[in-house]
C-alpha cells in the first residue's frame, strides 16, 4: 500500500459532504473513479451505487456505506441561529451531541453546502445557574451559529428548516495514526477503491461486486434495498471497528485495538453474523500473516444486518476506529493496509457452499 496515496484519496473521500439523504456527491466520486475498471455500474432508483469487477464463481459483494453522522436544523431563530435535531434516529436521542461545541459546522442546502458557523452553547461568564448545575447538553442547549442577524439572511444563504448539518474539520496526522471526520464509513470506501485499483480480475474466485450504499446512520435503509434486489451469495459489509484502546475504556469493554488488525465482528446489537465467512476470513488471514481481532459490538448495528433479513449470508468487517461519531475518528494505516490485504485473499479464494 502506498501511504501517501491512501491518505490522499481518504482525504478527498472524508471532505466530501454527505450526511444521511444527500450521499450524491460522494457516489458522484465514487463512479468517476471505478466506471473505468467495471464492467457494470448501477445507480438504482433510492440512489445506491452497485458495481460489477468481474470474474467467475459466486457472486460477491463487498459493502460500505456513503452517508456520514449528521444533524438537521429543526428551526431558525428570528436573530438567525440554527437549532438542531439528530438525523439518526427519534428526536433529540442522539448519543453525539456531547462531541459539537465548538467543532466547524457546515449547513447544507438545496445545492450544497450553504454556510458554515460554529456548534455553540452558552459559555463562560453569561452562563445561568441552572446551566452551570446541568450534568448533560441536549439539543434544547446547542445551536449553530453562522454569523447572521436575522432568519432571512440565512434563509439568503440557502439554510432552510430540514437542512443538513455536518462537522467539517480536516483530515490530519496525528503521530502514527490519522483524524478526522466521516472516517465511517468513507475510510472503507477507500478500502474498497485501492482494492479495485489492485486487482488482476484474471485472479478472483468470484463474481465480484462493489456497493455502496445510502442512508445507514438512519437505518440500514440503502442496504436493505440493495440486498432484495442484489441475488448475491455472500457479503462483506465494511464498517468502523470499535476499540476498547483508549483510558476510560479498556479492552474488557471492547477486545480490540488501533493496530492490530481487522475485526471479525461475532454478533453486535442487532444481530449474529455468518459463522461460516468469519472462520473462512480468520483462517485466510492466519495462512497469510495478515493480523486480525475478534469482536462482539454493544451500542452498534450495520449494513451486514439488513443483508441477512434479506437472506444473504454476511459478515462485519470492523477497521479499529477511535472516537466514532465524532469530528476525530482516528484510525491507523496499517489496519487499513491489513483489510485490503485480507480483501484481496477472500475474492481470490472465497467459500465454496
Amino acid at each position: 500500500m502506498n501511504d501517501a496515496h491512501v491518505l490522499q484519496l481518504l482525504r478527498e473521500l472524508c471532505d466530501i459532504p454527505g450526511p444521511s439523504g444527500y450521499e450524491a456527491a460522494v457516489r458522484d466520486y465514487l463512479v468517476q473513479r471505478w466506471q473505468p475498471l467495471a464492467q457494470e455500474v448501477i445507480i438504482d432508483p433510492v440512489g445506491n451505487l452497485l458495481v460489477k469487477v468481474g470474474g467467475q464463481g459466486p457472486r460477491v459483494l463487498i459493502q460500505a456505506h456513503m452517508d456520514e453522522i449528521g444533524f438537521v436544523v429543526r428551526s431558525i431563530t428570528d436573530d438567525g441561529f440554527l437549532l438542531l435535531d439528530t438525523a439518526q434516529g427519534a428526536r433529540r436521542q442522539s448519543p453525539d451531541r456531547r462531541y459539537m461545541i465548538g467543532q466547524t459546522a457546515q449547513v447544507l442546502g438545496r445545492n450544497g453546502v450553504a454556510a458554515r458557523g460554529i456548534f455553540a452553547a452558552a459559555s463562560g461568564h453569561v452562563m445561568t445557574l441552572p446551566q452551570l448545575d446541568k450534568a448533560h447538553l441536549g439539543f434544547e442547549d446547542i445551536f449553530v451559529d453562522i454569523g447572521v442577524t436575522s432568519r432571512r439572511e440565512a434563509e439568503l444563504f440557502g439554510v432552510h428548516v430540514g437542512s443538513a448539518v455536518i462537522w467539517y474539520r480536516p483530515l490530519q496526522r496525528v503521530g502514527r495514526y490519522v483524524s478526522g471526520k466521516a472516517m465511517d464509513d468513507r475510510m472503507p470506501l477507500a478500502i474498497m477503491d485501492v482494492l479495485l485499483h489492485d486487482l488482476d480480475v484474471a485472479t478472483l474466485g468470484c463474481e465480484l461486486w462493489l456497493g455502496a450504499t445510502i442512508q445507514e446512520e438512519n437505518g440500514l435503509h440503502g442496504a436493505r434495498a440493495m440486498g432484495i434486489r442484489g441475488n448475491f451469495a455472500m457479503a462483506l459489509a465494511l464498517d468502523v471497528g470499535l476499540t476498547g484502546d483508549v483510558p476510560t475504556v479498556g479492552l474488557r469493554e471492547y477486545d480490540a485495538r488501533l493496530g492490530g488488525g481487522p475485526t471479525l465482528v461475532h454478533k453486535d446489537a442487532a444481530i449474529q453474523y455468518d459463522r461460516r465467512l468469519l472462520w473462512h476470513c480468520a483462517d485466510l488471514a492466519s495462512q497469510a500473516g495478515i493480523a486480525y481481532q475478534h469482536g462482539v459490538y454493544a451500542n452498534y448495528g450495520s449494513d451486514g444486518a439488513a443483508f441477512i433479513d434479506g437472506g444473504i449470508p454476511a459478515l462485519l468487517i470492523g477497521i479499529p476506529t477511535r472516537y466514532t461519531h465524532t469530528a476525530f475518528e482516528m484510525v491507523d494505516p496499517t489496519d487499513i493496509d491489513a483489510t485490503i490485504r485480507l480483501l484481496h485473499a477472500f475474492v481470490q479464494q472465497p467459500p465454496l457452499w
